[in-house]
């Protein structure tokens, strides 16, 4: 689904309520306006139009950059596209985009920022929630990036064994794990590879469930359920991010505890997430674009990995799924849903 804040399926009007009524221009923006060209941003997104998260985090990326003087419609057009987490729609997309011959584009998700960089080695790029940039040869280095694409990774693989400890900790019963994840990627191979590691150590025996084919995956969780003592461990990819709502479900129709890499996964009914605060680094990528298009260079910026990760519990799904959560956990989480 494609959509563009002048003229497409995401009208102004309607983006203009998703912000809640954020204020117009102010007098930067008027005088930039007055004296430069209107400038141009193209935005690629990694999962669904319909996905609200996905709504939200661009509002805040858009906030962002009218604090910083850059507002839609006025010294600034922003034209958007969605991937739908499928590789041959982001590659479409992709081309479109630097077609436009936008002054930088900014981008989710590793399928994305590796089908700009396909696509052009000229436009800048400023990227969000990528996982291994320089593994997967998005950048040179971290400190200098070295090309066209810069931005703020997801986290680092590191992250991936916290998830089976918490785990552990609040569901100590548990002696198996379906791992999650989408294998077509190196971000879904990479964190399976590090559960797998320190599985032995805390003494489960975990097993993958691809995401790419929607009906065989509930059949795996399905079986997977009925042989008792087991866990769900759902790993960063788009295609999660698409399927939440019925992987959560799946979770609770077969009273799997379950530990997710977002928090909208705990929002919609999902037990324990942990991981950085991906909103945040929508604000800071409004910064980078703004400094690009001031007329700073991608190789210049640093790539970010993030400083803080959250923890949020959902008390009810703990509730009924018979777990009693332990004061130890409780007193680090950052969010307690009740």
């Amino acid at each position: 689904m494609m959509g563009c804040f002048s003229g497409s399926s995401m009208r102004r009007r309607e983006f203009i309520m998703l912000l809640g009524g954020v204020v117009a221009a102010g007098p930067l923006a008027a005088r930039a306006q007055q004296t430069e060209r209107i400038k141009r941003i193209g935005v690629l997104m990694n999962p669904a139009a319909d996905a609200s998260e996905s709504e939200a985090d661009i509002a805040v990326f858009v906030q962002g950059l009218q604090r910083l003087g850059w507002v839609d419609g006025g010294n600034v057009r922003i034209d958007v596209r969605w991937g739908n987490g499928n590789p041959d729609i982001i590659g479409k997309h992709a081309a479109e985009l630097v077609a436009l011959t936008p002054d930088v584009i900014f981008t989710t998700g590793g399928a994305p920022v590796a089908s700009l960089i396909q696509a052009t080695r000229t436009v800048p790029v400023v990227f969000a929630l990528a996982p291994d940039p320089v593994g997967s040869g998005y950048v040179t280095t971290l400190s200098r990036p070295g090309g066209n694409a810069t931005g703020f990774m997801m986290f680092e693989y590191t992250l991936s064994a916290k998830w089976l400890e918490l785990l552990k900790e609040i569901a100590p019963g548990t002696t198996r794990a379906a791992v999650l994840r989408d294998p077509a990627n190196a971000p879904g191979i990479g964190q399976f590879a590090v559960i797998q590691s320190v599985a032995p150590l805390l003494g489960v025996e975990v097993s993958p469930v691809s995401l790419h084919d929607v009906s065989a995956m509930e059949r795996s969780v399905a079986a997977f359920a009925h042989a008792g003592n087991g866990a769900l461990i759902v790993t960063a990819s788009a295609l999660a991010a698409v399927h939440r709502h019925l992987i959560v479900t799946l979770a609770a129709r077969y009273k799997l505890p379950a530990v997710y890499y977002r928090k909208a996964f705990v929002t919609a009914g999902g037990l324990i997430f942990y991981g950085p605060n991906f909103t945040d680094q929508y604000r800071q990528a409004a910064v980078y674009v703004d400094r690009i298009l001031r007329g700073e260079k991608p190789a210049d910026l640093p790539v970010q990995a993030p400083t803080k990760y959250e923890l949020a519990i959902k008390m009810k799904t703990a509730k009924a799924l018979g777990l009693t959560v332990p004061p130890s956990l409780l007193v680090r989480a950052d969010e307690v849903i009740e």
